[in-house]
């Protein structure tokens, strides 16, 4: 006795809600009674088990002190009938049964009801019993609590993890996020064969002392995300823009043999990209494309800021190619021109003096054939 007072004075039983269910109505008052005995006022009466299940259906109830023996639908079939439509998850119950209907209580007990009371009952029982099943339900859902504190804890990081991967693709190639997600920390690699892009705006920095900061940004933003969607849309790697400046590149670092063509598929299609858009804006910006192919290192560097990168005398002389070519035309070098001589129309645009390397014969990229 000393120890249930010590717990139910610890215990607030007046936020629970029963519901008592009992064709008699002497037995309910009893229950009724001794439920009031304990703090519990907030109860809900059920003659038979039919009115229970309506009960049910419009009440939220903790426990539930479920009669045995009662017309129309018994005790045993009305938690059936619960078990069925999964209204047992989060609802006690303790069945008050007569020495006759052991073998019901025991099914009752194995369908989910959580304890039972003999008939006639006893008041000290009952209220071990209540509390008991208020201690359980109180641990029940302090724990769905917690599950649904870690499920959301949970979805919360996956968001993250989400928004980091496509902050590390908009930075790095996929397969080199990829390894670094793995832990690879020392990224590099040689490929012998590729095609660089160089192009760079005449006219923007002129601009862009003419209109604010964010206009220009924004004019900026414009037209290098119409650049992006072209390369993503051919397969091309974007390495980098620098001020007005972008640069991509194809083979890499997936290999692939039509690396230069993809390379002058961009440029003529980064002409048409800047015509809409000086035309939407209203501008005049022109723009020169050197692509050169061969072979290059490759790797990411950086400890705070990943940077994938490429390096050695293919993107200098790419680099070469867009600085010496026209406002308007895309420049190609020998090794391009070698590779897109069958497809794509091109005429000669002279000789070019290219650092480590001498002069060498260039060409302007027209059309495809």
């Amino acid at each position: 006795m000393t120890t249930f007072n010590t717990l139910a004075s610890v215990t607030d039983f007046s936020k629970f809600r029963v519901l008592v269910v009992d064709d008699s109505r002497t037995l309910r008052r009893i229950l009724l009674q001794e439920l009031k005995s304990l703090g519990i006022e907030n109860v809900v009466q059920a003659a038979d088990g039919s009115e229970a299940l309506e009960v049910l259906k419009s009440h939220d109830i903790d426990l539930m002190l479920l009669d045995m023996e009662m017309p129309e639908l018994d005790g045993l079939e009305v938690l059936e009938l619960l078990k069925a439509e999964g209204g047992l998850q989060s609802l006690s119950v303790i069945v008050i049964s007569g020495a006759d209907a052991l073998e019901k209580t025991i099914k009752c007990i194995e369908i989910g009801a959580e304890d039972y009371l003999p008939k006639p009952f006893n008041p000290v029982l009952l209220k071990a019993r209540i509390f008991s099943s208020f201690e359980k339900k109180r641990l029940r859902d302090l724990e769905r609590e917690r599950l649904a504190a870690l499920n959301l804890e949970k979805q919360l990081l996956e968001v993250e993890q989400m928004k980091t991967e496509k902050l590390m693709l908009n930075i790095l190639p996929r397969p080199i996020a990829e390894r670094l997600k793995r832990g690879e920390k020392n990224i590099s690699g040689s490929y012998p064969d590729v095609s660089i892009l160089f192009s760079d705006l005449v006219g923007f920095t002129k601009m862009s002392s003419q209109i604010s900061a964010t206009e220009l940004v924004k004019l900026l933003n414009d037209l290098f995300t119409r650049f992006d969607k072209r390369a993503e849309a051919l397969g091309l790697e974007k390495i980098k823009t620098i001020g007005d400046a972008y640069m991509a590149v194809g083979g890499l670092p997936i290999p692939r043999p039509d690396h230069a063509d993809l390379c002058a598929d961009m440029a003529l299609g980064m002409f048409e990209d800047l015509d809409n858009f000086n035309r939407e804006n209203g501008k005049a910006v022109n723009m020169r494309i050197g692509i050169n192919s061969g072979p290059v290192v490759a790797g990411v560097i950086g400890f705070t800021k990943f940077s994938y990168d490429l390096w050695g005398n293919t993107v200098n002389t790419a680099s070469r190619m867009e600085s010496t070519s026209q406002h308007g035309r895309a420049q190609v070098s020998p090794s391009t021109h070698a590779a897109l001589k069958d497809s794509f129309v091109m005429e000669a645009a002279g000789t070019v003096e290219c650092k480590g390397i001498g002069e060498v014969v260039t060409h302007f990229l027209v059309s495809r054939l």
